[in-house]
């Protein structure tokens, strides 16, 4: 018996893992059209395979001559076999826009466009795998199918970027979640069916094939015994056009060709039935069961606020500082829940449910103004000990939050690291995240310090004192001065009116008697007041600087002083 060779060595399983780099799956199924805002979730076999045989002419030295041997072996063996999934959990996702036409409209002379959907199933930082069993590879053919898989780009449109691998062989392999109804698996309690669009075998195509022909060329034979006419000849040759000449070639026609010859479904392809679990597309909030991949601990993530009718003014106003942050903490540790005991970071509780000690390292959720127009627009959740990533992960599912007299606000991620990554925001937004981040020996309020105690006349609890032993509590140095700017009412402030938000020169000082002060879930302030600071250091100090009775939700915030000079502030 003749010893066989090291290319005729044959493995019986193939896996190939996707990871969606943009956490994207873009793919319309066959037969649809995009603004129905379908997703061909699974990607198709069908799909796959063109994809393979796509990179292949593009980066794979394929020419006009077609795929090699080996090539066309591989893919003939990957189209015998319905291969299985393990599917991550995703949701169903869509944009609108307006699509230009390119064509003018006669009356505005405005160019015309047309309303597209864009449809996506969020798949985040997970990985999907596809296994053929029972598929004897070449170490060839396993040589092609790795290069042609190592060189995918895309999966689905161009917006779905991937980056794919063949499994080792002694990788582990996920558990099949989706198999074809054919394998006769019961499927799970929960299942539900999808039809995709997968290849049939070469030798079922040829069969196919040649039936068809039969029947399209028996109104066409040729005559016996004489050459046949031009016109026969021409005739035959059109019966013959639709019909592909094997299924490598029904891989690789286009729409525009299908069309051409009638086809409303590409010759060589089967709809077959697959189980999945029900929510494998779930649709709503993202489910936070989501995992995500959170390695390192970020010192802050920035939310975005936007209401339903674009109107900025809409927004809460700066005001409702304490209220806003309430809820959104009470939003977090709620959806934190949902996945287990919510996180020390946002609880500011330990395993035992008593409040943590130490230099308050949890988060603090402040709502922001970043524009200036008196109106919260963004919430910053800042931790000094970091966010984990139970906290990241409630973080990023939290797209709605709730305000006075009003539906519910939009909440959109705009970034997660370190303050001074948000420092490198466009315009006034990055501007105005220095003005709280960047070191600086003076510092002002620009939410109002309300005292954690009675205000004494003398003794530690004056409101100097406290002052400094909340900096003291948080690693922060004593200042040197500590100025009284604007008590919440009944006093003059003892400094220039310059505004906390320091756009256009307005005070905001004299709004600080209409903040919310008293929170609604929790302990009330023992001084019903808030007061404007300002603090001036021996050496400049960074923030943020957040003190005080309500700091860890939006109070006691204070911005480094753009008019006072390094060492030469002044009681104005």
């Amino acid at each position: 018996m003749a010893k066989r060779s090291k290319k005729t060595h044959r493995i019986v399983s193939v896996s190939l893992a996707f990871w969606f780099l943009a956490g994207r799956y873009h793919a319309t199924p066959f037969g649809h059209h995009v603004n129905e805002g379908l997703i061909e979730w699974p990607p198709s076999p069908w799909r796959l395979l063109r994809a393979l045989i796509s990179v292949g002419y593009t980066s794979g030295g394929w020419n006009s001559a077609g795929l090699p041997a080996a090539a066309r072996s591989l893919i003939e063996k990957l189209s015998a076999e319905l291969p299985r999934y393990h599917l991550p959990p995703t949701v169903g996702a869509h944009s609108r826009h307006y699509m230009p036409t390119g064509v003018l409209d006669g009356r505005t002379k405005i160019e015309k466009t047309t309303l597209a959907f864009d449809t996506w199933a969020q798949v985040e930082d997970q990985e999907m795998t596809i296994t053929w069993n029972n598929v004897g590879l070449s170490e060839t053919e396993r040589a092609i199918l790795e290069a042609l898989v190592g060189r995918l780009n895309y999966l689905g449109r161009s917006e779905s970027w991937v980056e794919g691998r063949v499994m080792g062989a002694g990788e582990p392999i996920p558990e099949t979640n989706c198999f074809p109804e054919q394998s006769g698996e019961r499927p799970a309690h929960g299942s539900e069916q999808v039809s995709i669009l997968a290849p049939v075998s070469a030798s079922d195509f040829q069969l196919w094939r040649a039936t068809q022909l039969d029947k399209a060329l028996a109104d066409l034979p040729l005559p016996e015994g004489r050459k046949p006419t031009k016109s026969l000849l021409a005739k035959r040759v059109r019966a013959v056009q639709p019909y592909p000449a094997n299924l490598l070639d029904c891989l690789q026609k286009d729409t525009t060709w299908l069309r051409a010859q009638g086809w409303s479904w590409p010759p060589g392809s089967r709809r077959v039935s697959y189980w999945q679990p029900s929510d494998a597309v779930s649709f709503g909030s993202p489910s936070t069961r989501t995992a995500f991949k959170a390695e390192q601990r970020v010192a802050a993530m920035l939310l975005s606020l936007a209401d339903a009718s674009r109107n900025d003014h809409a927004l809460p106003p700066v005001t409702r500082t304490l209220p806003q942050a309430e809820l959104l903490h009470r939003a977090l540790v709620r959806i934190a829940a949902r996945n287990g005991v919510p996180p020390p970071e946002l609880t500011g509780r330990d395993g035992k449910g008593q409040p943590l000690r130490g230099p308050h390292e949890h988060a603090h959720i402040n709502p922001l103004d970043l524009d200036g127009d008196g109106h919260l627009d963004h919430i910053l959740v800042w931790a000094p000990g970091g966010l984990g990533a139970a906290a990241q992960t409630a973080i990023r599912a939290a797209r709605t939050m709730y305000t006075k007299d009003s539906n519910p606000l939009r909440l959109a991620l705009s970034g997660a690291g370190d303050l001074l990554d948000f420092v490198q925001l466009s315009s006034k937004y990055g501007q105005r995240i220095a003005r709280i981040r960047h070191p600086a020996p003076s510092w002002q309020s620009t939410t109002p310090f309300v005292p954690p105690r009675h205000i004494k006349v003398r003794g530690k609890n004056t409101l100097e004192g406290q002052i400094r032993a909340e900096l003291c509590s948080r690693g922060l140095p004593e200042p040197v001065a500590v100025h009284q700017l604007a008590p919440m009412h009944g006093y003059r402030s003892d400094a220039a009116t310059i505004g906390a938000a320091g756009e256009g020169g307005k005070s905001t000082w004299a709004r600080f008697r209409h903040f919310k002060l008293v929170r609604q879930h929790g302990p009330e302030p023992p001084f019903a007041g808030g007061f404007a600071v300002r603090l001036d250091f021996e050496h400049p100090v960074s923030g943020p600087i957040a003190i005080g009775y309500g700091s860890h939700f939006g109070l006691g915030l204070f911005e480094r002083c753009a008019s006072v000079q390094a060492g030469a502030a002044s009681d104005g």
